[in-house]
């Protein structure tokens, strides 16, 4: 899992990453349009980038930038950080309007805490086009992510999406393995990858 390394401080609208395509659902089935997203380090931030062309079918109980669980019953795109040893992890959800949701687990699917609680110091943004896309992102402080889970060079790591209506499509960018679309296997995410970006 590739993440880009940026020497200066990155921006919402100031945002020029290469996103990696998603073009295939958990069966094998072509997503079109694809999906995409970018991962990028700026030495303060990790930014989660999603991208996806098709017309936005949000949470309707979603508000912009707001913390909201089971967004993933909607479209949504999903970030995993876990710790080296694949033994602890967060989730990190992202509506296409910038609304989140995210939680630590100690193990797949076994929460630290009962009550949903929100990382702090989480922000998020979104831009909906006329045409229905949605580019959204996520930047969630590296201080709180190297703290809970050792974030570095070790840090596994994938990216996910839930799309589209009565046709849902279940994409992760790791091969988790087969049978029903489960994104909770830590031990499955890859190990990151850093890339440093040009200046």
């Amino acid at each position: 899992m590739t993440i880009f390394q940026c020497a200066r401080p990155l921006a919402w609208g100031g945002l020029d990453l290469p996103l990696i395509g998603i073009t295939r659902d958990w069966e094998g089935t072509a997503i079109e349009p694809p999906a995409g997203f970018a991962l990028a380090d700026d030495g303060h931030r990790l930014w989660f980038v999603a991208h996806h062309r098709a017309p936005a079918k949000a949470h309707p109980e979603a508000l912009p930038g707001g913390f909201l669980a089971s967004l993933w019953q909607y479209d949504c795109a999903e970030l995993f950080l876990a710790t080296p040893a694949g033994d602890r992890y967060f989730e990190f959800n992202l509506a296409p309007n910038g609304a989140w949701w995210s939680c630590e687990y100690t193990a797949p699917r076994v929460r630290a805490e009962e009550a949903d609680i929100a990382m702090p110091e989480v922000a998020t943004f979104a831009d909906l086009a006329a045409d229905g896309g949605w580019l959204a992102a996520m930047a969630l402080p590296l201080d709180l992510l190297r703290a809970r889970l050792d974030y570095g060079p070790g840090t596994r790591a994938n990216v996910t999406f839930m799309l589209g209506g009565k046709r849902r499509y279940h994409a992760s960018a790791a091969n988790l393995g087969g049978g029903t679309p489960d994104y909770h296997r830590p031990a499955r995410f890859p190990s990151v990858k850093f890339m440093t970006l040009p200046a």
